[in-house]
């Protein structure tokens, strides 16, 4: 029989019972694993790192200004203590972990309340494609400063005029002395303020269009030529940047993969953008539905027949998430990971309207509140790394063969 009503249950939200499928070890996982990361956790959020704790919403979505300079302190703790990258070889850091081994630690660090990664666009994204298509010469020199926390990435792709219609991009660069020379403008640039280097998909060759004469390019954030401007969102804070490059250089092997070569590896980031991180981000959504769930209970919104259904819903759609997650976590991501990302950002962003719908009228007034800013933010979720309709294009074209 099936078990009554379980989205009532905090506990069950938030995946802490000792019922819930989200403590029980995957096949594949190194016995042991979870727990010994669990541990560690435990013991590491305490003493100096206390404060870091994400129970406050530190680093979260609306609050990714606080506690910046400890969370980068945290990041190089988790490096020393080899937690960071730990699919990667050994000898750039990593611990060579199974797919299960890294789902399993990116469950338990939201599990334990651990604060927003600052560098989980290095980890995440540049550095599984540095593994894939970088030198040995820009392994070694790229991968132990990212293991260790020590440099921060940003992606620069996204253009006033080629957002989701990335082969659109018309940053230049060309080849002088030795070095790239970068003109152009990029936009919506997540924590490219504290980014060290972004990487830069940028046309390299005169006259050419779309997919063609594109290169991928590894830029240093802080030199002449760089400006970076933030971008006030509704929530107040300022994630997303402005970017402008004028004149700006980075050294001629500092390209990734070979000129001219870049839409092939720009596709190859987003779907590491997919990876196994994403169970994680599931359990921050179990979370705040728990939140949602406690406020609907308080409001009595929880009676409410249409009210009730949509948490219902809600609820059986989050466990659909993981299962099509686990699914689809592999080494080598296809264009079908594009469903992951148009299931969630979708969920996301109904879940931030049913936030406001439990709250009734006391939702619309007062000082920003959690579950007012989880509504602000989850609308940019169907448009950031990917609009709905890109995703569902490259659903349509590429994953199910069917005509453009």
């Amino acid at each position: 029989m099936p078990r009554a009503a379980p989205w009532c249950s905090s506990a069950a939200a938030t995946g802490r019972s000792t019922g819930d499928s989200l403590t029980l070890p995957e096949p594949g996982e190194t016995p042991g694993f979870r727990e010994e990361a669990r541990a560690w956790l435990e013991e590491a959020l305490g003493g100096e790192f206390a404060a870091a704790r994400r129970s406050s919403g530190m680093g979260g979505p609306g609050r990714e200004h606080e506690g910046h300079e400890l969370r980068v302190a945290w990041e190089r703790h988790l490096g020393k203590n080899g937690w960071t990258c730990l699919g990667w070889p050994e000898r750039y850091g990593g611990r060579a972990a199974s797919l299960e081994d890294q789902v399993a630690f990116h469950e338990e660090y939201a599990r334990a309340d651990a604060p927003a990664r600052v560098g989980h666009i290095g980890e995440g994204l540049i550095g599984p494609t540095i593994l894939e298509f970088g030198t040995d010469e820009q392994k070694a020199r790229f991968l132990p400063p990212i293991q260790r926390g020590e440099e921060l990435w940003c992606q620069g792709y996204s253009e006033p005029e080629a957002g989701s219609d990335l082969a659109g991009v018309q940053t230049k660069a060309h080849l002088e002395d030795g070095q790239w020379v970068i003109t152009g403008q990029k936009v919506w640039t997540s924590l490219a303020h504290v980014a060290d280097w972004c990487f830069v998909l940028c046309r390299t060759e005169p006259g050419s269009q779309r997919h063609r004469g594109l290169s991928y390019l590894l830029v240093p954030m802080r030199q002449p030529g760089v400006t970076v401007r933030p971008i006030v969102q509704l929530t107040g804070t300022s994630e997303f940047n402005e970017v402008f490059f004028d004149g700006a250089r980075t050294a001629a092997g500092n390209v990734l993969g070979a000129p001219g070569d870049g839409w092939r590896v720009a596709m190859a980031t987003l779907g590491y953008e997919r990876g196994a991180s994403t169970l994680g981000q599931q359990i921050g959504f179990r979370r705040e539905l728990a939140r949602v769930i406690e406020t609907a209970k308080r409001t009595g919104a929880a009676d409410d027949p249409v009210l009730h259904d949509r948490l219902v819903r809600s609820w059986l759609e989050l466990e659909i998430m993981r299962l099509n997650a686990l699914r689809m976590v592999r080494p080598d991501p296809g264009p079908e990971v594009s469903i992951a990302k148009l299931y969630w950002s979708e969920w996301h962003r109904r879940l931030g309207e049913l936030a406001m719908a439990v709250q009734g009228k006391a939702g619309l007034v007062g000082e920003l509140n959690d579950l007012q800013r989880l509504y602000l933010f989850s609308r940019a979720d169907t448009i950031y790394a990917g609009s709905s309709e890109i995703q569902r294009n490259i659903i349509a074209e590429r994953t199910l063969g069917l005509p453009r």
